[in-house]
């Protein structure tokens, strides 16, 4: 008999009996599997959904509750603020935003039918309170809709596209509105008629021929045979808890500590490497400390270990973090004059590493090289009151001298302090949700969506908040329609 494996599916003729009959099989019950289930449910497919908990939820019901929307004019918030988002707009700086990971197909496609997929969303029951706040936040603090959640106004994104705020926050006080968006989805999936089953876990896809057919669900500590007629959908998550597939894939993060997942664990990976798949960009990682963004911190400046700045400061916080973990060393510094310090939270874990009545002070404090430091701020300054920065082009209000001592250097460590990352790597599927091989060609019967796929936050140093809840609500809709389509 063949062994039941994560990493090869098991032949649907050793199947002594199916324990349970559906058309789609939807495995992972975050925001991707309940967008997934609703979709096929709606085109009058016969739906169960598994997840390894005892409810839903994930990393979705970990996030802000904020997806990124815009294009085709702009959304009513966009609108009603002032905001004209153009599809063209929207679309360069989704693929911008992937850089060299970029899937330009799904770019396009998302920037097109973004504003429906918003309408959807509030047909579900989602609710917006459709007003603008303005600033650098990491999210609302009340129940604000939109929000600037990326690098739209920095360097070299501006350029690229013209900048529109496009983080759209469920309505909702406070942080943390992943939770009641997941709870939101699933009413909608069970009002469907989806069969839930939870405390249920994924161990082997089973294939017909070349099809993928059903999953093998391990249930009350047996295994449990799952016949899918039309498809299996994966929508597991990344794989940031899975240290050994981090090491393989992934080692970079082992330099940083604050993981950010449920049952990331990598498995709706390797069940679809398994069955034939490709896997894209998985060195790709997110990471942020994002207690350096809010204004006024903002207006500070970064240096590396040497002294030298090395990113626009007024861009993206994981952006920026992104770039600060490719520095040389072991920390970072944020420089700030007193008018424009505020001491970050303890959470945070960022100490004061050197003050001083002027910058050569800190310099020698840091116990950097003699001119390191200190020309970096005299180069800075004396163009920031020009308005200028020639070497990143940050941009004004944020642009601005820090010339009024004392002054103070933060250290980020990327040991001690909290820098929270999660994986971007995974399946490379079609746009609608098939899971594809080496050659591209879809691998019949299975489809993913999610962060156990490569979607639109593809591209850690182009990354912002609100992509990856846009991509798998949207991208797990287009997988769970198409599986129930086969």
């Amino acid at each position: 008999m063949t062994e039941i494996s994560l990493h090869k599916p098991y032949p649907a003729a050793e199947v002594a009996k199916w324990d349970y009959e559906t058309d789609v099989a939807v495995i992972g019950f975050g925001a991707t599997g309940a967008c997934a289930a609703i979709e096929a449910a709606t085109a009058g497919a016969k739906v169960m959904l598994f997840d390894r908990n005892s409810g839903s939820g994930g990393a979705s019901a970990l996030s802000g509750g904020e997806i990124y929307i815009g294009g085709n004019g702009g959304t009513d918030a966009q609108r009603a603020a002032g905001f004209e988002d153009r599809t063209e707009d929207f679309a360069a700086y989704l693929k911008a935003a992937g850089g060299p990971c970029a899937d330009e197909a799904k770019c396009d496609l998302y920037a097109r039918e973004s504003l429906n997929h918003y309408e959807w969303l509030k047909a579900q029951g989602v609710p917006y309170r459709g007003n603008y706040l303005p600033g650098k936040v990491i999210e609302p603090t009340d129940d604000s809709t939109l929000i600037w959640s990326g690098s739209e106004q920095a360097e070299p994104f501006r350029s690229l596209a013209k900048p529109a705020p496009r983080g759209h926050v469920i309505q909702h006080m406070g942080w943390g509105g992943g939770r009641p968006l997941v709870d939101i989805l699933e009413a909608s999936a069970r009002k469907l008629g989806v069969d839930i089953v939870v405390d249920a876990r994924a161990v082997a896809l089973i294939r017909d021929g070349d099809t993928i057919c059903g999953v093998v669900m391990r249930i009350d500590n047996e295994n449990r045979f799952i016949k899918a007629n039309k498809g299996v959908v994966l929508a597991t998550g990344g794989f940031v808890m899975n240290e050994d597939m981090r090491r393989r894939y992934c080692p970079e993060t082992f330099k940083i500590n604050s993981p950010i997942g449920d049952k990331d664990d990598g498995s709706g990976i390797e069940l679809g490497i398994g069955a034939g798949g490709d896997a894209v960009h998985m060195e790709q990682f997110f990471t942020t400390c994002p207690w350096t963004i809010p204004e006024p911190q903002a207006y500070g400046v970064f240096v590396n270990e040497a002294g030298q700045r090395f990113i626009n400061e007024d861009c993206y916080h994981g952006r920026v973090s992104r770039f600060a973990f490719d520095q040389l060393g072991r920390r970072v510094y944020l420089l700030l004059d007193m008018a424009h310090f505020d001491q970050p939270l303890e959470l945070a874990g960022i100490s004061i590493a050197g003050t001083g009545e002027t910058w050569e002070e800190v310099e020698q404090e840091l116990e950097m090289a003699a001119g390191t430091l200190s020309q970096t701020m005299a180069f800075y300054n004396k163009h920031a009151a020009e308005g200028k920065d020639p070497l990143f082009h940050k941009q004004q209000p944020i642009l601005t001298p820090l010339d009024q001592g004392p002054f103070v250097a933060l250290e980020l460590n990327f040991e001690h302090s909290y820098f929270s990352f999660f994986t971007l790597g995974g399946l490379r599927t079609s746009t609608d949700g098939e899971v594809l091989d080496h050659t591209g060609a879809p691998v019949p019967g299975l489809y993913a969506a999610g962060r156990c796929t490569s979607g639109l936050p593809a591209w850690g140093h182009g990354y912002s908040s609100g992509m990856s809840l846009a991509d798998c609500t949207f991208f797990g809709r287009q997988a769970g329609r198409k599986a129930a389509s086969a």
